[in-house]
């Protein structure tokens, strides 16, 4: 039997550690949460096969397939799209190298087989819609997470799983989201919701994110839609096949790769 003396030692302790654990995420601010969702486990190199489909205001569609190579450099990573059909976009590709130093813009490459030329995407190019879909150039690309100013809005549920709503505001007022909010489900710290804000304050599109398992570790989206509001139009992304930790080669991501084509 404990003393009187231990038994109020034991329950204090016992109180103030229930106390203390939502106290403990009541203090995560912003950016803390948008630190956490940056370093969440990755893969070194990952390959994957998606189907994307186009959606119009009138309902009519438009199916690609689409083969994909990334690779971490430390905190840098390069990234390969290449489209396999259908046949009006095959053999269209698409080569990022994203930096994670926010005072180094991105390299970026478009690759049109008609052509037979690859060409760079720089400037106000970025914030063009990348061939057709409702993701711009940007979006493609990995965004520093000093690169905003992140607040802590509140924390909700979204389809059963507990979030963190956090408003994400760009230091640089020239970007082309006034801003984004984005639902980060805490026990995978993968967003399930970002709302995109055009430079008016208006919602431009919104991201929706499903299909989130776990493969070899590693939280996977295996849907994504993304919503143009203004637009009425959408664009959704399945993953239909994905490999982690396969040894990819450097010499994949140069953009005389992405001009020999035939990626597979």
């Amino acid at each position: 039997m404990l003393g009187k003396r231990n038994a109020l030692y034991v329950a204090v302790g016992l109180l103030m550690f229930l106390f203390a654990l939502p106290v403990q995420s009541a203090e995560l601010t912003g950016q803390d949460i948008m630190v956490k969702v940056d370093e969440r486990l990755e893969s070194d190199d990952e390959r994957a096969i998606m189907k994307m489909t186009l959606i119009n205001k009138r309902g009519k569609t438009r199916e690609r397939s689409v083969l994909t190579y990334s690779k971490k450099y430390g905190k840098d990573s390069k990234s390969l799209l290449y489209f396999l059909s259908p046949g009006d976009v095959k053999g269209t590709g698409f080569l990022a190298w994203d930096y994670d130093d926010p005072q180094k813009d991105d390299d970026q490459w478009l690759y049109l087989p008609a052509l037979k030329k690859s060409r760079r995407i720089t400037g106000s190019s970025k914030n063009d819609y990348f061939m057709g879909t409702d993701f711009t150039y940007d979006d493609m690309g990995d965004r520093n997470v000093d690169e905003d100013t992140h607040t802590l809005l509140r924390e909700e549920e979204v389809e059963g799983h507990a979030c963190w709503v956090v408003e994400s505001k760009p230091k640089n007022e020239d970007y082309m989201y006034s801003k984004r909010v984005s639902w980060i489900r805490q026990d995978a710290l993968v967003a399930l919701k970002v709302d995109f804000y055009d430079r008016r304050g208006s919602l431009l599109k919104t991201l929706n994110v499903s299909d989130i398992r776990e493969q070899d570790g590693i939280w996977t989206a295996f849907k994504m839609e993304m919503s143009n509001i203004q637009e009425n139009h959408r664009t959704v992304i399945e993953m239909e096949e994905v490999q982690y930790n396969i040894g990819l080669e450097d010499s994949l991501f140069r953009v005389s790769t992405l001009e020999r084509g035939r990626i597979r």
